[in-house]
């Protein structure tokens, strides 16, 4: 477990999966063992959503890749690279048609193990600055690879009735329950508040838009997306790819008010 500290706020770590943000004794994380979820944050990559109506085949330029819902990344192991006081580094790195097993196989899915055809490296940083955690993704790999990235922090609930406000629109909780699954989009986005016992501000910098899902009333998960998967047929969802150029990055910024 690694543990960020400055001032007043306390970021735990736990092999790359950020289980803990307190800010003046105030947890803002949703807790392992809560109803709702069984893990705090993950990442979504090469894909975001489900495939298995397209038999787990997603259209690459380099052919199919065999994913499972939100990609292989989240199945792979992080390496801690380097970390201080404030700031940490974790890396995953993938070698082109590695077969990655499928923690979902055969319970709930017919695809046993995971292959995606490019290499890539991909880097979490975790940066605890006076104003909040900046948490930020770095990506390399063969120029013009084919991907989405969806983060997907949840945030622990206190009271009954929280309120999600992105821009000028309120998002009640019952809102997102009623969604279900399919999680409820929030397009044209770059910044979400959730007022709750206390205030946090999710600010994003290279995703566009955000999704919301929960199917509890203690826990609502806040997710930065490149691309709203239920926009397509899971058949054509390469239509919402963007193309490597190389490296790219993305920021998440995490602010408290309370």
């Amino acid at each position: 477990m690694e543990k960020l500290v400055l001032d007043n706020q306390i970021v735990r770590i736990d092999a790359g999966e950020l289980v803990g943000f307190e800010v003046n004794g105030h947890e803002y994380i949703h807790q392992k063992g809560s109803p709702g979820w069984g893990s705090t944050d993950t990442e979504m990559f090469p894909i975001i959503g489900p495939v298995a109506k397209a038999n787990y085949l997603v259209e690459t330029p380099k052919g199919n890749g065999v994913m499972d819902q939100h990609g292989h990344l989240r199945l792979m192991d992080y390496d801690l690279v380097s970390i201080s006081d404030t700031h940490a580094v974790f890396k995953k790195v993938y070698v082109a048609d590695t077969p990655v097993k499928n923690k979902k196989y055969p319970e709930k899915s017919d695809a046993e193990y995971l292959i995606w055809p490019y290499d890539f490296e991909f880097e979490k940083h975790y940066t605890l600055t006076s104003e909040g955690l900046e948490i930020s993704f770095k990506i390399t790999g063969e120029e013009g690879m084919p991907f989405m990235l969806g983060y997907h922090p949840a945030f622990k609930l206190y009271v009954d009735k929280p309120t999600i406000i992105a821009g000028e629109k309120q998002i009640t909780l019952d809102e997102v329950l009623a969604v279900g699954s399919r999680a409820l989009q929030v397009a044209n986005c770059t910044s979400i508040t959730l007022k709750d016992k206390g205030e946090i501000t999710i600010s994003t910098e290279g995703f566009g838009h955000f999704m919301c899902w929960t199917e509890v009333r203690n826990m609502v998960c806040i997710e930065p997306i490149s691309f709203y998967p239920y926009a397509v047929e899971e058949k054509n969802l390469h239509e919402g790819f963007q193309q490597l150029k190389e490296k790219a990055q993305f920021k998440v910024f995490l602010s408290i008010s309370i």
